[in-house]
C-alpha cells in the first residue's frame, strides 16, 4: 500500500519538514550531476560504511572527506535514486509536518537526526566487518513514523492498494498503515539476514523504535499520546 496523504490538519507552517525535502532533493541533484563515477565516490565518502566507522579500516585517502564519526549525519542526506528519493519524501511530507506541529521547529530537527543517527547505528552495530556503504533519509524519516504512530494512531491516512486493473484508494487507520509498514521491515529483516546488501532494512526499525522512545521527551507537554487527529 501507498500513502498519498493524510486527514490530520496542522496548526503551524511545517518549514523545517518542507526544508528537508528540498535539502535532500537538491543534494540529490548535486550527487547526480557528478556523474556515475562522482556519483559512487560520494556514496562511499559520505556514506555510513561500518567497517570504518565501528571497525579498523579507514577509507583511501581520495576518499576521506569527513570523519567516520559524521557520516551518521552527511549520509542521511543522500539517495541512491529517484524512487529511493521521491519514496523518502513522500513519507516526509505526508508524516512529518504533524511532528514538527507536536514538537515545534527546533526541537523537531533535533528529533529527525537523532531518530537518524539511532537508525545508522542499530545498522551498523551488527555488521562491523560490512564494507556496504548505507544512504538515505529512511532510518530518520522512520523515527518520524514511529512518533506519529503513538501521537495519531486514529488519523486517517489515503493510500493506494495497487492490484493492477482493480487499484483502489481506501482510507485506513494510521495504526494499520504504519502497523503494516513496519512489520513489513521485519520480515524483510529476517528474509534478508545479517549483513545482507540493498535496503537496510534494521535502520528502518532502529529508526522507527528510536521515533516510538524520543516523542514522549520532544514532544510539547499539551500533545498527549494516542491522541484524537483534528479535522479538517
Amino acid at each position: 500500500m501507498i500513502p498519498l496523504r493524510d486527514d490530520n490538519p496542522t496548526t503551524i507552517k511545517p518549514v523545517l519538514t518542507i526544508a528537508l525535502i528540498v535539502i535532500n532533493s537538491l543534494i540529490f541533484l548535486w550527487q547526480i550531476s557528478l556523474g556515475s563515477e562522482g556519483f559512487q565516490a560520494v556514496v562511499l565518502s559520505l556514506g555510513v560504511t561500518p567497517v570504518t566507522l565501528i571497525g579498523n579500516e579507514t577509507l583511501p585517502p581520495e576518499l576521506y572527506l569527513v570523519p567516520p564519526t559524521l557520516t551518521v549525519l552527511t549520509s542521511m542526506f543522500l539517495h541512491g535514486g529517484w524512487m529511493h528519493l521521491i519514496g523518502n519524501m513522500l513519507y516526509l511530507w505526508i508524516f512529518g509536518n504533524n511532528i514538527e506541529d507536536a514538537m515545534g521547529h527546533v526541537r523537531f530537527i533535533f528529533f529527525y537526526l537523532l531518530s537518524g543517527v539511532a537508525a545508522a547505528l542499530v545498522q551498523a552495530l551488527p555488521n562491523a566487518t560490512s564494507a556496504v556503504p548505507m544512504i538515505g533519509a529512511s532510518g530518520a524519516i522512520s523515527g518520524v513514523l514511529g512518533a506519529y504512530l503513538l501521537l495519531y494512531p486514529r488519523a486517517q491516512v489515503l493510500v493506494l492498494i495497487p492490484l493492477g486493473y482493480f487499484s483502489r484508494l481506501i482510507h485506513l487507520p494510521a495504526v494499520f498503515v504504519l502497523g503494516f509498514w513496519f512489520v513489513l521491515q521485519l520480515i524483510n529483516s529476517a528474509l534478508a539476514g545479517p549483513g545482507a546488501g540493498g535496503v537496510a532494512w534494521g535502520a528502518h526499525i532502529g529508526g522507527f523504535l528510536a521515533g516510538m522512545v524520543l516523542i514522549p521527551f520532544f514532544k510539547y507537554r499539551r500533545v498527549r499520546l494516542f491522541s484524537s487527529p483534528r479535522h479538517r
